[in-house]
């Protein structure tokens, strides 16, 4: 049914500025945007369905294209113990850190984790987040990452929103694989990424390439498998240290390298040329009191396409808002709010593969947006908690 949206103001984010329509329209059709532009030059027609929005702002649905939602157990202990003078490699010797997440992980069943991760999914989209991207690497073997993956289909399959699946196997060194880390990314490559991508699990390949995790010959053995399986690839990069995993993204086309704090100008430029997009995570930025700035400058003088989202996740950015990473980015990465927003909505959209049919209000893509009654776009950076009035409409249909 072509359905009307009138009587509102237009962020629709193409080429990644606002793009302002001033008292605009759009006209839907199905799950697709058939026309929007200015309300004087609407193409006349009967619209069965006409919606007031009462001059909203609209714009995009938002886009968290980096998160870890799927996850057992809560570190919450670890927060306080770390804020009274408890080292992190305290912690882990206790056996806490990752291998505590990833032992209650692994302890929980599907229906407890779906229980739990949609609890937190549904406040990301409380926010107006129609699209979500979501990391498996708490189970680091084939049957608890399995078990995480289909989780994360489970949950766009029952949610009113666009899940996509990334398989992180390569996060963290399991138990079982101590101080055998070239036989795990083994494991990851001949069984685990064959017989998930089998299964239809994976949408996405990522990997974490730092001193901690795995080197850049290890994570481009896992590239390798990824691209033979016909998989995009991921990174996380540069967060803690420079080992050039940014530019071992961008040579083999990576669809995002994220955190990026430490890296140089040479990886902006590797990125700049390949299209790969910097995905910065204010919210571990804030959480682990970092000082090291992304190179903003460098990001902006060479092109590359700056996507911001909430690294949810148990450890360093138990961020259940995605709106407050928006100001977040402001004020810690500073970065504009025109800047934060295009990073919400088209530029996360080509992080995620999705920028074809996602991320901005442009005829043929999936009309998916939000009506928020602000006074201009940068309130959504500028709006610290709460929950702003609004709107969603998802796939052309309103949501409760």
């Amino acid at each position: 049914m072509k359905t009307l949206w009138q009587n509102c103001h237009a962020a629709t984010m193409a080429q990644g500025v606002y793009s302002i329509i001033e008292d605009a329209a759009i006209v839907t059709q199905g799950e697709h945007i058939q026309w929007i532009g200015p309300r004087a030059q609407l193409p006349a027609g009967d619209y069965p369905a006409v919606h007031d929005l009462k001059g909203a702002w609209v714009t995009p649905g938002l886009i968290d294209c980096h998160t870890h939602t799927v996850f057992g157990g809560n570190r919450s202990g670890e927060f306080e113990q770390r804020l009274q003078g408890v080292s992190y490699a305290e912690i882990a010797a206790a056996g806490g850190g990752i291998a505590s997440t990833v032992r209650a992980t692994r302890a929980a069943s599907e229906d407890e984790l779906f229980a739990s991760a949609a609890r937190r999914l549904k406040s990301l989209m409380h926010d107006g987040v129609t699209t979500v991207e979501i990391k498996s690497g708490y189970g680091l073997n084939l049957v608890n990452e399995r078990k995480m993956l289909r989780v994360i289909r489970r949950l766009g399959a029952e949610l009113p929103v666009s899940v996509r699946s990334t398989c992180l196997a390569a996060h963290a060194l399991p138990p079982e694989y101590n101080e055998r880390a070239d036989d795990y990314i083994e494991h990851i490559c001949t069984e685990m990424l064959p017989a998930l991508a089998a299964e239809g699990l994976v949408d996405a390949v990522d990997a974490f390439c730092e001193y901690l995790a795995f080197s850049p010959a290890q994570v481009e053995r896992v590239f390798v498998t990824a691209q033979r399986l016909g998989l995009p690839v991921k990174l996380h990069a540069e967060q803690l240290s420079s080992l050039h995993g940014s530019s071992l993204a961008a040579r083999y086309q990576a669809l995002s390298a994220d955190h990026l704090e430490f890296m140089t100008e040479d990886d902006v430029q590797a990125m700049a040329e390949a299209g790969t997009v910097a995905v910065l995570l204010p919210g571990a930025f804030y959480f682990l009191r970092e000082t090291q700035l992304p190179p903003m400058d460098a990001l902006r003088k060479h092109g590359v396409k700056i996507a911001v989202a909430s690294d949810l996740n148990p450890g360093t950015s138990p961020a259940l808002s995605l709106r407050l990473m928006l100001n977040m980015a402001c004020t810690c990465l500073r970065m504009t709010p025109e800047e934060a927003l295009a990073g919400v909505t088209i530029h996360a959209a080509q992080a995620l593969g999705m920028a074809r049919t996602h991320g901005s209000l442009e005829a043929g893509k999936v009309a998916d947006f939000v009506a928020w009654h602000i006074d201009r776009p940068a309130d959504l950076a500028y709006w610290l908690g709460g929950e702003l009035e609004k709107r969603v409409v998802r796939h052309g249909v309103e949501l409760d």
